[in-house]
């Protein structure tokens, strides 16, 4: 595929669905909160996570809550790029940074719908491009792509430096990579496709600097900021680690989570125990669709990461569904076969889906949310 065909008219319709799914959740949103007495600016911009970024651009980091638990929660669990975003767009707009953190959102969901069109296209077609950015919009917890999360930035970063993996523009994939480092702790996954991808190009003959240069450049936004927590806390390389089990966060292979499910089937919340269980079944069987049909290997690398941080990490249950959200490969399985319905039955389907995704969103938010 030759680069002009990444211009912005082979993509629009991609993003104008990703708007028009986007604009349905949000309206939804805004019509709930009017009945409700909710604010959909106050749910979007200024509770859970978002609190804690707008801090950070406001003030920096040394924040921290200290609960009656003894556990500690600081401000330094929160990776920097998005705050720096918010800061800056703040100073350019003189939006107060909750709201810059909304407009850093909306302009990354576009970039990050883009990425997942190429990437998609790339691999499946345009017409199953297109499906992949629908289906990704349109999931349940879609709404955390116009929250002012990191979701959309990571995924942004996430899925062009994959691109740029699968095309061998490796100096561009490695810096992408390091931004998506800054971003999130799961920029691990990215770090990591990427050194796959050079492996294998090395293996296959590719005797060019530049898989390495971009080899090298992949981990250093994750690794200046982790070392740089370790400095500023004392606690050296295991510092961050430190700073996310004050937050009750860890690695523990799933057990917790099964425990959580488990408590849930043996408790009056039992259908939760089924739908978390069916779930789980879902992402694992469009993984396991994804690996049976030899999908590029960097692709599997990074969402079997994400999946696999998302699933067996030992806290915050409830944050699980958007802790995949940048799992977006895993969506090119149900978009190849919608591809390959006629168009008319195929928009039905996902009108219907990004439907019920917008009334699940409002309902979230104004409920337990994303903590």
């Amino acid at each position: 595929m030759p680069v002009k065909d990444l211009g912005f008219r082979r993509a629009a319709p991609a993003l104008t669905v990703f708007v028009a799914v986007r604009l349905l959740g949000l309206t939804v949103l805004a019509v709930w909160g009017a009945v409700a007495g909710s604010s959909a600016h106050t749910l979007l911009a200024a509770r859970w996570d978002s609190l804690w970024y707008a801090r950070i651009a406001a003030e920096g980091y040394g924040y921290e809550v200290a609960l009656p638990n003894g556990d500690v929660h600081s401000n330094l669990a929160f990776f920097p790029l998005l705050p720096w975003l918010e800061r800056l767009v703040s100073a350019g707009t003189g939006l107060d940074y909750g709201s810059a953190g909304l407009v850093v959102s909306a302009l990354a969901g576009l970039a990050a719908a883009w990425g997942i069109f190429a990437v998609a296209e790339f691999v499946h077609g345009r017409r199953a491009g297109v499906f992949a950015v629908a289906v990704w919009a349109a999931l349940p917890v879609g709404i955390v792509q116009s929250m002012a999360y990191s979701e959309s930035l990571f995924t942004a970063l996430a899925a062009w430096s994959l691109y740029g993996v699968l095309r061998g523009h490796w100096l561009t994939a490695g810096l992408l990579a390091a931004g998506a480092g800054l971003t999130r702790p799961v920029g691990a996954a990215v770090v990591a496709a990427v050194w796959v991808a050079v492996a294998l190009a090395l293996r296959g003959g590719e005797r060019s600097w530049r898989p390495v240069a971009g080899a090298l450049l992949a981990p250093l936004g994750a690794a200046a900021y982790v070392l740089w927590v370790g400095a500023r806390t004392g606690g050296g390389l295991t510092g961050y680690l430190d700073v996310q089990g004050g937050w009750g966060n860890g690695f523990d292979g799933g057990w917790a989570f099964a425990r959580f499910i488990g408590a849930r089937l043996a408790s009056p919340a039992f259908p939760a125990g089924i739908g978390l269980i069916a779930g789980v079944a879902l992402v694992l069987w469009l993984y396991a669709l994804c690996v049976r049909r030899r999908r590029p290997e960097p692709l599997l690398v990074y969402a079997g990461i994400v999946v696999a941080l998302a699933l067996c990490a030992s806290g915050y249950f409830g944050s699980k569904p958007r802790l995949l959200l940048p799992a977006f490969p895993l969506v090119f399985p149900p978009a190849v076969a919608l591809a390959r319905w006629r168009t008319g039955r195929a928009a039905a389907v996902l009108g219907a889906v990004a439907a019920a995704s917008a009334v699940y969103g409002a309902f979230w938010l104004n409920g337990s949310g994303p903590p």
